[in-house]
């Protein structure tokens, strides 16, 4: 069984490379316009290949400016974008719009590059999510952990999602993500079928007199995990 659930990673690997590489970038480079409804239609068939199915609790706020959630993979990404059609702009740190395939996706996709060792890099990222608010009308997507784990317990949260959505005075939505790293965990390199479940939290108007939203929201998303694992054996 162990080395099913390894062919099954690289099978996984492949078929996201494969469906980046010669569907969804040239897709989102000849019909621009309708960039969301590639994205959104290329990763449903892509979790199907994964053999991965979603379920949702609770609704989306299509209000909201931005929306937070836990990162444990891709498989993360994948899901919310084949459950949904709002055409999202994802936050990611600058090392991936590098990258040969998934650089040149995030950047058809105008998703938003953010430097983390650069310390003007959270200047730059509150205009984009301010310009993204203003301009363009869509919402934005961060892990406010800052990077995938494999652990249960929630990472400390970064303050950088804090500030701007003070800032800003952005209507803000939490979504919890569990089951996500059974279908492709990127730590162990195993793969199976399975239930991405997406909890989606209320959603909260944040501004500078808002106090205590961040953690308050951080411990509601703990405890949704924590009850996943006890009552349905769903890990995030």
């Amino acid at each position: 069984m162990k080395i099913f659930a390894k062919i099954r990673f690289y099978w996984g690997a492949f078929v996201i490379s494969m469906n980046t590489a010669l569907f969804m970038i040239p897709a989102l480079m000849l019909f621009g316009k309708y960039k969301s409804t590639i994205v959104h239609y290329i990763n449903r068939i892509t979790l199907l290949m994964l053999g991965g199915r979603l379920k949702k609790v609770g609704e989306m706020d299509k209000s909201a400016d931005m929306y937070i959630m836990n990162h444990q993979g891709i498989i993360d990404i994948i899901g919310l974008e084949a459950l949904q059609n709002n055409h999202l702009r994802w936050i990611a740190k600058k090392e991936l719009f590098d990258t040969l395939w998934f650089g040149n996706l995030l950047r058809h996709g105008e998703m938003i590059s953010l430097d983390r060792g650069n310390k003007a890099g959270l200047r730059k990222l509150m205009r984009d999510v301010e310009e993204s608010k203003s301009k363009y009308n869509r919402p934005v997507a961060i892990f406010p952990e800052g990077t995938r784990t494999e652990k249960q317990a929630l990472l400390n949260f970064k303050q950088g999602t804090n500030m701007i959505a003070k800032k800003l005075n952005l209507r803000v939505q939490a979504i919890v993500i569990t089951g996500s790293k059974h279908i492709l965990n990127e730590h162990n390199r195993s793969a199976h079928s399975g239930i991405v479940q997406y909890t989606f939290l209320d959603a909260i108007d944040v501004n500078e007199n808002t106090e205590e939203w961040f953690d308050t929201v951080k411990s509601k998303m703990q405890k949704v995990i924590d009850d996943e694992l006890i009552n349905n054996h769903r890990s995030r």
